[in-house]
């Protein structure tokens, strides 16, 4: 029987190189001169932790980090920007999440879409990923185009398709 999964990944090595790309670019602004912003990528916790020294150079690197993934071909959503908190002196640390695998929410909500579109396949949540399965590949692919006109908060891929 045809399926395939839905889950939700993101490349590190990809990650790491659009990271040092944002680095670079923030090292050689001029509006960054004297400054002791630091962007440090943790590997092993997926976190990204930013310190710099106000608001506004917080919000350029942000956007250098988001435009630098989108030329890497990576989905800006995966990354979950949490509050601002105070370090040491006057100076702002921001630690931001990445997203990896479907939430539960996130894959009780694809699934309830994917049942309500009267599609002759099923769906069923396994760990942090959703399969999908059915008697056609026609079924299936239906299902991606489906679920890629809808937006859950998070990027989606679409691997293992087998027949």
């Amino acid at each position: 029987m045809p399926s395939f999964d839905i889950v939700s990944q993101i490349d590190g090595q990809t990650l790491d190189n659009a990271i040092n790309n944002a680095k670079k670019e923030i090292l050689n602004r001029y509006d960054f001169n004297d400054s002791k912003s630091t962007v440090d990528l943790e590997k092993k916790t997926n976190q990204i932790t930013i310190v710099t020294e106000n608001d506004m150079r917080l919000k350029a690197i942000q956007d250098s980090i988001i435009s630098r993934m989108m030329k890497q071909h990576l989905d800006p959503k995966a990354l979950d920007f949490g509050k601002e908190h105070y370090a040491s002196g006057n100076m702002i640390r921001k630690e931001v999440n990445i997203k990896e695998g479907v939430d539960k929410e996130v894959a009780k909500k694809i699934v309830k879409k994917i049942k309500d579109s009267g599609l002759k396949v099923q769906a069923s949540i396994m760990d942090d990923q959703v399969r999908v399965q059915g008697k056609k590949i026609d079924d299936l692919q239906a299902v991606i185009s489906l679920c890629r006109g809808e937006d859950f908060g998070q990027p989606l891929q679409y691997i293992n398709m087998r027949n």
